[in-house]
């Protein structure tokens, strides 16, 4: 979930009207794109406080402004660095401790960009971990865990060593030492040969790891926490079941998009709005998911042809330089028409070319 969000493009844009334009590329647009703050890249700041939101319930970030009130940089906080505190009026303060900068203070609600997750009570969200993955996560941990011994002993199958005369336990206790010496951990496993004298038997107990269903339940519980996270297992690398190839896979892809990254973005966008524009300017900002829910090179023609209108398709609602701009192309000459069937249409000719 943050790896994907920290890779979009954050547009500034203005209203016009009944429509939307974006903003020339200015300060804000390199803070919230390219380096927030000379310690981070805009990749790092948001990759840092969806990790924190997901695995903390908040993230947050300093808006460090000049006198003139404009935005000078953002700079992000450790999660553990900030305490919200509600005060007897209702309002909400941010304390800060960074001891390690020598920075202890505190800050007004307007001065600091808090990303909540879900369950956000005003002041804490609930995270993800702690409420909806806690069980399947100390279950992994627990298997995780196990088969490290397991692998680590060898995966050899365990013994029963059988005497046909009775045996001291002081005789029983270097029997067993020996024999873990000897064979137990993997740098020993097939390296020597089993080797019994004075009458001694082994018998060998079958108990691998898919006979205690080790693998099954570990890949369950891999499914078990991307379930609570909201995340397609074939994202995190769980690809076994059959809809996690051809158009399966690209309706999941789009539905991760749809049905959990929203939720996250929205979250982001609107605390930006809030925090970062006077109400009355018209300006927001709003991250661009056209290389997210774009499908493939076909859908893609598909859609482009509809929006373009023409013969057969009826009005377009868009122009072939729009179409051109968002493929990264310079425009062509006649490409600002929207297609009207009732009227002629100029052929738009490429950059250069005689018409």
């Amino acid at each position: 979930i943050a790896g994907s969000i920290s890779t979009l493009r954050l547009d500034v844009l203005q209203t016009n009207g009944d429509s939307e334009v974006k903003t020339p590329r200015d300060a804000l647009w390199y803070l919230l794109n390219e380096q927030p703050h000379e310690q981070y890249t805009a990749t790092s700041h948001w990759d840092n406080k969806v990790s924190e939101q997901l695995l903390r319930g908040d993230g947050f970030t300093w808006i460090r402004r000049r006198m003139n009130g404009s935005v000078a940089a953002l700079q992000p906080l450790p999660w553990g660095a900030v305490q919200p505190w509600r005060m007897p009026d209702g309002a909400v303060r941010y304390y800060i401790t960074m001891p390690e900068f020598g920075v202890t203070t505190w800050l007004e609600p307007s001065d600091i960009l808090h990303f909540p997750g879900h369950g956000f009570d005003g002041v804490r969200s609930m995270s993800v971990i702690a409420y909806g993955a806690k069980n399947a996560i100390g279950n992994a941990l627990a298997m995780d865990d196990y088969s490290g011994k397991f692998f680590a002993n060898g995966a050899h199958p365990s013994f029963i060593l059988e005497a046909a005369d009775k045996m001291g336990e002081e005789q029983i206790a270097r029997l067993q030492t020996a024999f873990q010496n000897k064979y137990s951990g993997s740098e020993n496993f097939h390296r020597t040969p089993l080797v019994l004298t004075e009458g001694l038997k082994a018998r060998e107990l079958s108990l691998s790891a898919e006979d205690a269903q080790l693998l099954e339940a570990r890949k369950f519980q891999v499914v078990d926490i991307a379930r609570a996270f909201g995340v397609p297992p074939h994202s995190i690398g769980e690809t076994s079941g059959a809809s996690a190839v051809g158009a399966g896979y690209e309706q999941q892809a789009r539905d991760f998009v749809m049905h959990t990254l929203r939720l996250h973005i929205k979250r982001l966008e609107q605390e930006l709005n809030r925090k970062l524009f006077p109400r009355d300017t018209g300006k927001f900002v709003r991250f661009d998911l056209g290389d997210l829910i774009e499908g493939d090179s076909k859908a893609q023609a598909e859609y482009n042809r509809a929006a373009l209108g023409g013969p057969g398709t009826g009005f377009g609602w868009m122009t072939v330089n729009e179409v051109r701009k968002g493929k990264g192309l310079p425009p062509v000459e006649g490409g600002d028409v929207i297609f009207d069937p009732s009227k002629p249409q100029a052929t738009p000719q490429p950059e250069g070319a005689t018409p």
